[in-house]
């Protein structure tokens, strides 16, 4: 995968990861009043937000394994791996993310609901404690799909690329042919047919 594809997929699974470490944020802060703080005043949106972005990215990975699973069988053998970068990496890159849409989210928050910020320290304390563990198990999952996705795909491409160029033959319009002989004009035409009126 290039860089450019690898950033905006990460870029995708971060904001939506970043609403999971959110919603573990607010349950770790507020215990068993974090749904009633969430469903209220500028927090109002998050219920539906949440439910959103984990439902694309369930919906997302579900692809992904189904198509991994249908590469398996088609080739009645396991799939090679390709390299992917490490967790470490995928991990840091995540938690970015993930933090800093948290902090730009509360901050904006804050905004509407015309109250003062909560100061840096108990953001970062807060952000770091829902994100953290949310990054993790994202790192882990995109760096498995990341290793055996682009050989899937590569495959399922090897076993249907004959039958798509057999279609593709199949519907080809047939090429047409040039009239042998050019058409004749009007004058050439009229020249051909006697001008003498019937006999009376």
């Amino acid at each position: 995968m290039s860089r450019r594809r690898f950033a905006l997929v990460g870029l995708g699974l971060g904001v939506a990861a970043s609403q999971g470490g959110h919603l573990l944020a607010f349950e770790l802060r507020y215990g068993s009043a974090a749904a009633q703080v969430q469903s209220a005043g500028a927090h109002a949106y998050f219920p539906a937000l949440v439910k959103t972005g984990l439902g694309a990215a369930a919906a997302v990975t579900l692809v992904a394994l189904l198509v991994i699973g249908f590469a398996r069988v088609t080739a009645g053998r396991s799939i090679r791996h390709e390299p992917a970068p490490s967790l470490l990496r995928l991990f840091a890159f995540l938690y970015t993310i993930q933090l800093a849409c948290f902090v730009l989210q509360e901050g904006a928050e804050s905004a509407l609901a015309a109250a003062s910020p909560a100061s840096p320290v108990v953001l970062l304390l807060w952000g770091t404690a829902g994100q953290l563990p949310v990054a993790l198990v994202a790192a882990l999952a995109l760096r498995w799909l990341l290793i055996r996705l682009g050989p899937a795909l590569e495959q399922l491409h090897l076993i249907f690329a004959p039958a798509r160029q057999r279609f593709v033959y199949a519907v080809k319009a047939p090429e047409l042919s040039l009239a042998p002989h050019v058409a004749l004009s009007g004058g050439h035409v009229a020249c051909g047919f006697n001008r003498r009126g019937p006999p009376f």
